[in-house]
Formats: structure tokens, C-alpha cells, sequence
């Protein structure tokens, strides 16, 4: 007989340029039973980036007629551009028992944490606001202008960083992967997760 195991909602947020997707990128091909979240968004896709893979890229009347639908799990406006999670994707894999990651805005981060208490947040930190500047640059994406409107949002976004349960330098890649790693290790070792194990110990005990 086995158990129903609950599943484990982990938000991330960090600024733009703080090496997110990259970090996930690493984490998905090392821990198991593991489902990153693609958020939809009505920004244009910059180059680098695969529809359906970084983000679910949508337009703005597709995205509204969403949450007309209550399809939206929690969205949120940033830098002129809608970004959301959809819902029923979610919901299914933690009832199926899997670790679900989503990365999302810190407005975002804030209305998850109210409708899901036991999730767990992290947040990634550049090494400094001058390598987040220089990374912004790097990407060749956006213009001098929307680098700055990007990190003057970084300060807002890094002052709310003490909300989340876990921080995570992103100095050095491997580091912040192993870090990250062993969070959701932890994590998942915790009583609340694990009491379905308990069970079984018991039914095997008396079978």
C-alpha cells in the first residue's frame, strides 16, 4: 500500500538579471520529481528566449480573458507587462505529489504565501547591484532606458528579500545550485511532508 505524498510549492523571486532561469535550468536536470512552473506573459520574447520553456509568451487580451476565467493563480503588472501563473498545472501536481517551483515577481511571491501557507520562498541575490547592471548588459536585450527602469526596480524588489524564508547568493553558479539543492532536500525531509510515511510503516508492520 502506498500513501499519498503532498506536494511542495516553492516560489522564487529575484530580479531581473538575477540568473534565475539559469539556476533552474541547472536544478531540473539534478532533483527528481521536480515541475518548474511557466508563467504566461505579454512582454515580447527576447531572443535567447523558447516560448513555452522561460515563459508562455501571450497576448494582453488573451491574458485578461484568463483571469476573466479565473485560470490565473495569482498575476501581477511589472514594468508595463502582465505576468501569471496558471492554476489547474499547479493544483494537479501537488496533489500528485510533485516539488513545484514557481518563479515569480515579489507582488506575485506575496499573494502565493497567502493562498498556499506552507509553501516555501526563496529568493536570489546578485552578488552586487553593479554585476546586476553588468549582466543586464550582457543579455543585449533592452536599452540603456529599460536597464534602468529594471534596476530601480531591483532596489524595491531586494528590499522586500527579508519576506522569504531562504536567500541565495548567485555569485557563483554551482554554489547557488547546490544551495538551492539543499533547500528542497530539507524541505522535503520535514514531518509535515513526511507523515505519510509513518502510515506505511504502520500498514507494513501489521500486514
Amino acid at each position: 500500500m502506498r500513501m499519498n505524498r503532498q506536494g511542495m510549492l516553492i516560489v522564487l523571486s529575484g530580479p531581473s538579471g538575477s540568473g534565475k532561469d539559469t539556476v533552474l535550468g541547472e536544478l531540473a536536470s539534478l532533483v527528481d520529481d521536480l515541475e518548474l512552473s511557466v508563467s504566461l506573459t505579454t512582454r515580447k520574447r527576447r531572443p535567447w528566449e523558447i516560448d513555452g520553456t522561460h515563459y508562455t509568451f501571450v497576448g494582453r487580451a488573451f491574458f485578461e480573458e484568463k483571469l476573466c476565467n479565473e485560470e490565473i493563480l495569482e498575476y501581477t503588472c511589472y514594468n508595463g507587462n502582465y505576468y501569471g501563473t496558471p492554476k489547474n498545472a499547479v493544483d494537479d501536481w501537488l496533489a500528485r505529489g510533485k516539488t513545484v517551483i514557481l518563479k515569480i515577481e515579489v507582488e506575485g511571491a506575496a499573494r502565493i504565501r497567502s493562498l498556499y501557507p506552507d509553501c516555501v520562498s526563496v529568493f536570489l541575490l546578485p552578488p552586487s547591484l553593479e554585476a546586476l547592471s553588468q549582466r543586464l548588459f550582457a543579455r543585449e536585450s533592452e536599452d540603456e532606458a529599460e536597464i534602468a527602469r529594471r534596476m530601480e526596480i531591483a532596489k524595491g524588489e531586494l528590499a522586500h528579500a527579508k519576506d522569504y524564508d531562504y536567500l541565495i547568493l548567485n555569485d557563483v553558479l554551482d554554489y547557488a545550485v547546490s544551495d538551492f539543492r539543499a533547500i528542497i532536500r530539507a524541505e522535503r525531509q520535514k514531518t509535515c511532508r513526511r507523515e505519510y510515511m509513518i502510515s506505511e510503516v504502520l500498514y507494513h508492520a501489521e500486514c
